[in-house]
């Protein structure tokens, strides 16, 4: 008789029907995680986990414990910058520019050292973050070494989830193949792998902002903010009210951010021209949307910073962060 596999208590807990099931604990969720990450599994049991957690849904424990799991393999530089910002990208966009990214360079232009992770093709007809920074020059990290010297060249670094977690790339490629969505994507979001003390969260559906905010409190995240951003990413629409939860040194603070351009059913954008990121930065085009995209994140960014005290101050600092930008030079990793 074959012997019972270690990793199917967990199976286990989350199917033993309706009044036995019962979430894991952050504990058996990092164990869980950690197990799968390390190949200590048959692949059968990989795909009952990841859709028995959709179907219950995860609780901030468990997205909590399995980012935990990922970082508990994370091997820094023995010289490991300290990151300011850590900025998750892994949704993509489809109907606008992702102007996100230039939020985020703005914010290494002025001394602020961050570091983006994502992946990228899970989900077919979306712009990633990868092609774009490449697009403007920017190498992408191929080891944590990389990612190290790149942030201190320039005070940005792009780490994709392969060299994170190789197992965990496998996973989220997992979609067609599940026909859903895994648990992959909202806790990849919670790795912050360089351990930077402000994280910025975009999410798509507005129920996991709790999750979220629950699961960086296990994790004692000293300031975390999640909202609902274009396609999912970190990217505030600046025609629509944003509601923006965060967490400081433990505390969770909702805020409603309001509409800052008079266009809530803005067009999507037909050609999806990543050069256009550029042009913007340059001010060789105009688009009055990106920039109100770009200004509008940003200051959601500063507040949960803490260097801006209120939403309308934010948005100043922002919009003089945008006016201020040395047009002729982006971050650029050589």
């Amino acid at each position: 008789m074959r012997e019972q596999h270690p990793f199917s208590k967990f199976i286990a807990i989350l199917a033993r029907g309706k009044t036995k099931t019962r979430p894991l604990t952050l504990d058996e969720s990092r164990e869980a995680m950690g197990m799968l990450l390390r190949g200590e599994t048959e692949p059968e049991q990989v795909g009952a986990f990841l859709m028995l957690m959709r179907l219950k849904e995860e609780t901030p424990e468990e997205i909590a414990g399995m980012a935990l799991a990922v970082r508990d393999l994370v091997k820094l530089p023995e010289n490991a910058v300290k990151v300011d910002i850590d900025w998750s990208s892994y949704a993509g966009k489809r109907r606008q520019l992702p102007w996100y990214i230039l939020s985020a360079l703005l914010l290494a232009s002025n001394g602020y050292k961050l570091v983006m992770h994502g992946t990228e093709g899970h989900t077919p007809g979306r712009i990633y973050s990868r092609e774009c920074l490449e697009s403007l020059g920017i190498k992408v990290a191929g080891s944590y070494d990389e990612a190290n010297a790149h942030v201190l060249q320039s005070n940005f670094a792009y780490i994709p989830l392969e060299i994170i977690s190789p197992r965990l790339k496998d996973m989220i490629e997992l979609r067609p193949v599940l026909g859903l969505r895994s648990p992959v994507h909202s806790f990849a979001r919670m790795i912050n792998p360089f351990n930077a003390g402000v994280m910025v969260n975009g999410i798509f559906h507005r129920g996991f902002m709790g999750t979220h905010t629950g699961a960086a409190q296990y994790m004692k995240q000293p300031h975390m903010c999640v909202f609902r951003g274009d396609g999912g990413e970190v990217e505030r629409r600046p025609g629509k009210t944003c509601e923006v939860w965060s967490v400081h040194e433990g505390e969770v603070l909702q805020e409603r951010w309001p509409a800052i351009i008079d266009d809530p059913r803005a067009p999507a954008d037909e050609d999806m021209d990543i050069s256009h990121l550029a042009g913007l930065w340059r001010g060789e085009i105009s688009s009055s949307y990106g920039q109100a995209a770009v200004c509008a994140t940003l200051a959601v960014v500063l507040r949960t910073m803490g260097v801006a005290g209120s939403i309308e101050q934010a948005e100043t600092d922002a919009r003089a962060m945008w006016n201020g930008r040395d047009r002729t030079s982006l971050p650029v990793t050589a």
